[in-house]
């Protein structure tokens, strides 16, 4: 990543359509952009699907990106989570290799890190842990040396702190 690059939380609220998703992430693929993650689920309103992006890029590629998302057709709302004004949390699940002289340093991480113990083996743990990037990098960090067997994220997830709401009708883009 080059000095003038950071990463950008997009949240974009659309219509929960059939083929919403592919229209959305065929634009980044034909612009070049590349996801970072990638987080979809339904909002409080069924009617409705909100789109968690994180791109790395620099200021002028991240609002030309804001703008190109903005003109689709069922997109109704493009947002940018900006780091303190939002809550950014993933769910990370690792299995590691165990053996009986490591398991209780693995157990030990887990409860520093407050992961959850979903499943053991004789030879394995899996764990579950949901936070910010920098708290799972940090705990990915410390547990790889025991031998990361298989991992699976979700993606970043975001809200904005505060009572407004992306989906709100009282939401205006001079409250950005």
């Amino acid at each position: 990543m080059n000095t003038e690059e950071k990463r950008y939380t997009l949240a974009i609220l659309v219509n929960n359509h059939p083929g919403v998703l592919m229209r959305v992430v065929s634009l980044f693929s034909r612009r070049g952009y590349n996801i970072d993650s990638l987080s979809v689920g339904e909002t409080e309103n069924e009617e409705f699907s909100r789109i968690t992006i994180v791109v790395t890029g620099d200021r002028p590629v991240v609002e030309q990106i804001k703008k190109q998302v903005g003109k689709l057709y069922d997109v109704k709302r493009v947002y940018e989570m900006a780091g303190q004004k939002s809550l950014q949390r993933e769910l990370v699940m690792v299995k590691v290799s165990t053996k009986h002289d490591t398991r209780s340093e693995v157990v030990e991480l887990a409860e520093i890190f407050k992961a959850k113990i979903n499943d053991v083996t004789a030879s394995t743990i899996t764990l579950e842990m949901t936070g910010s990037l920098e708290k799972i990098q940090s705990f990915l960090d410390l547990i790889s040396p025991f031998g990361v067997v298989e991992m699976a994220r979700t993606g970043i997830t975001a809200l904005e702190r505060g009572s407004r709401a992306l989906g709100s009708i009282g939401f205006s883009e001079d409250d950005e």
